[in-house]
């Protein structure tokens, strides 16, 4: 389990059973066929003290005959907290639903350019949560983060090291923070 918030990473073991089900339509519904999908049951065998302990049950379509198929689904439901925190990074931070484009092109290349900023900003937020304390220059050049530090600070002269990268999330929050301020009012 990553790191969340307070929540420590730690290693867990979870039992995965899994099961054909048939859901029926409502009664409200009954000219609805029923639908064939899986249920994918997670759940951890020993919890640690002091923490809730993880309880899953998926239901899909994908068809799940094999404890492997099962194994998949989970991994893909596991990847789900991230493509949506991606996701929010794009609507939010990059504010796609505010974007007035005239044409189907121009929307397709400004939606291709958001697209790479919000994975930055992601894979940035991911970075400064697992390594906190590592050198922002893991992740930005020496020049991206001589002008980030410049910019917010507010000053010609870069500091001589760079900023760990806990600081660099910081100083890239606060600036969408002055944007999205002077952009308001």
């Amino acid at each position: 389990m990553p790191r969340r918030g307070s929540r420590k990473a730690r290693d867990t073991w979870v039992q995965i059973r899994y099961a054909q089900v048939t859901l029926s339509a409502p009664e409200k519904l009954t000219s609805q066929t029923s639908v064939k999908a899986w249920a994918v049951y997670v759940s951890e065998e020993d919890p640690v003290e002091d923490t809730s302990p993880i309880e899953w049950m998926l239901i899909t379509t994908v068809p799940v005959d094999t404890f492997q198929d099962a194994q998949k689904r989970v991994e893909w439901y596991s990847a789900r907290w991230g493509i949506e925190l991606y996701y929010r990074t794009l609507k939010s931070g990059c504010k796609i639903k505010n974007r007035q484009l005239g044409t189907a092109d121009s929307i397709q290349t400004c939606l291709g350019i958001d697209m790479v900023v919000a994975w930055r900003i992601y894979h940035l937020t991911m970075l400064g949560r697992e390594t906190p304390q590592a050198p922002c220059n893991v992740f930005f050049s020496d020049i991206e983060w001589k002008a980030l530090c410049c910019y917010v600070k507010k000053t010609p002269n870069p500091p001589e090291n760079p900023p760990n990268l806990s600081e660099a999330v910081s100083m890239v929050a606060k600036m969408g923070w002055i944007y999205r301020f002077n952009y308001l009012y």
